[in-house]
């Protein structure tokens, strides 16, 4: 049976299902909006429906005895409504058990402790214990709340500010905060600061391990150092004190042994998304062990189109939109390119005939040569360093730019037959300012979310 949306029912079926079968880490993150469900001998699948793809979020959640009937199941359907299938953070039990349906790679590791073990953990690197008596020094406390709703505005503007520092834009399928106060069955701890929240930590059960997923930690921008590290202390001890057995931090991506392709990645992209950051903070406190997750897909379908449709689930069914708002962040990559493409330009300006392009007026042509000068220089401090008025300056003078440009055009430069090429300098002339614009305003929409100040 397919459920397309999580209705009430659906939900609660879901819900006890997970409680029986949840032995996958993301099993209580199946239960929130945006998923579809696959139900089937007495489990079910959750995935989100990218419009070309089925990708699940990690393995069927069902008895062991039913995992590769489901999962067959679940594989059959998706073809027969014209998708493809991933399983996205599967660990080897789902492909010991599909061996001749799935093929797969390693995407990542997961670090898993044993919460009984962590205070000998502490005890026995220093580094860790300076980090929590930082915090403390520092007047942060950790308190576990049952009820988020009085605090509900100031844990909005934390993750606001907390989004506001990532170079990537906010992103959906398994890694979305924007329900973070309605996560079912999640045990939240929130980190004060005279009174002020600066931290939070949101943690779900995985009852098939007798475990615990700590799968958002998130800290303020002016939270003291040690924040993080005294959440995950305060989580780490409430899992030993309810006697849990199993606890993980969630994937590492692109950690270890993964294939040329996603290695390259991981260099590459490390401006976007510092993965070896993220695996050797994780790799600090020291886990027990490093578990592998893997992306599976049935072995009629390639690699390569596989990781294109789990992407796309990240990007929330549509890539356009998240290069809009990969670029609206205006990360100094962006604002210096922006620059640099500014230089030839204006080289070209310089050069250019004030009789052919500016109707005669030879101030025009160099009011507007001095003009990108400023926008030039003025991206590239920005781009060195931040500030909302700066970039606000910036974002109303190109502004003016892409109002004033099309109106020269159509006055100046279209009356009179031209060139194709001519044609194509016009027309970048005119898109250019409202492209810079848009990551203009942007960037200083992130800047007045980071230099606000709560109370």
């Amino acid at each position: 049976m397919i459920s397309p949306s999580l209705t009430s029912s659906a939900r609660e079926h879901a819900l006890a299902l997970a409680r029986k079968h949840g032995w996958n880490a993301t099993s209580f993150q199946t239960l929130r909006e945006g998923f579809s469900y696959f139900f089937h001998s007495g489990g079910y699948v959750a995935y989100f429906d990218t419009g070309r793809a089925w990708v699940a979020a990690g393995a069927p959640i069902c008895s062991p005895d039913a995992l590769q009937q489901t999962t067959e199941a679940f594989v059959s359907a998706a073809r027969s409504a014209g998708r493809r299938v991933v399983f996205f953070a599967v660990e080897p039990r789902l492909l010991e058990e599909n061996a001749e349906l799935l093929s797969s790679f390693p995407i990542g590791k997961q670090p898993i402790w044993d919460p009984s073990t962590w205070p000998l953990t502490l005890k026995a690197h220093r580094s860790l214990r300076e980090q929590l008596r930082r915090a403390r020094a520092k007047g942060v406390t950790i308190a576990q709340e049952t009820d988020l709703a009085p605090y509900s505005s100031q844990i909005r503007t934390l993750v606001e500010r907390w989004l506001a520092t990532r170079s990537m834009p906010k992103m959906g399928f398994l890694v979305a905060v924007d329900d973070l106060l309605e996560s079912p069955e999640a045990v939240h701890f929130v980190a004060f600061r005279a009174e002020r929240i600066v931290g939070m930590g949101a943690a779900i059960p995985v009852p098939g391990r007798k475990g615990l997923f700590v799968e958002h930690l998130i800290r303020d921008v002016d939270a003291p150092n040690g924040t993080i590290e005294l959440l995950i202390d305060t989580i780490f001890s409430w899992a030993r004190q309810h006697e849990l057995a199993w606890v993980t931090l969630g994937l590492a991506p692109l950690v270890g042994p993964v294939p040329k392709p996603l290695a390259l990645a991981r260099q590459r992209l490390r401006w976007l998304y510092d993965f070896e950051g993220l695996a050797y903070f994780k790799a600090k406190l020291r886990p027990d062990h490093w578990a592998p997750l893997y992306l599976a897909f049935p072995r009629t379908q390639g690699p390569v189109v596989s990781v294109i449709d789990a992407l796309r689930a990240f990007a929330a069914g549509s890539f356009l939109s998240f290069f809009a708002r990969l670029l609206s962040r205006g990360h100094p990559l962006m604002l210096r390119a922006l620059a640099l493409l500014l230089v030839p330009w204006t080289l070209l300006l310089a050069s250019a005939s004030a009789e052919t392009w500016f109707h005669g007026h030879v101030s025009v042509k160099w009011a507007w040569v001095a003009f990108d000068t400023l926008i030039l220089v003025a991206l590239f401090r920005l781009a060195r360093a931040p500030r909302l008025r700066l970039a606000r300056a910036l974002a109303y003078a190109v502004s003016l730019d892409a109002l004033l440009t099309p109106l020269e055009a159509a006055l100046w430069n279209l009356r009179a037959p031209r060139s194709p090429i001519e044609l194509l300098i016009i027309l970048v002339a005119c898109l250019a300012p409202p492209f810079a614009a848009f990551v203009l305003f942007g960037t200083a929409d992130r800047l007045r979310t980071l230099e606000y100040r709560p109370s």
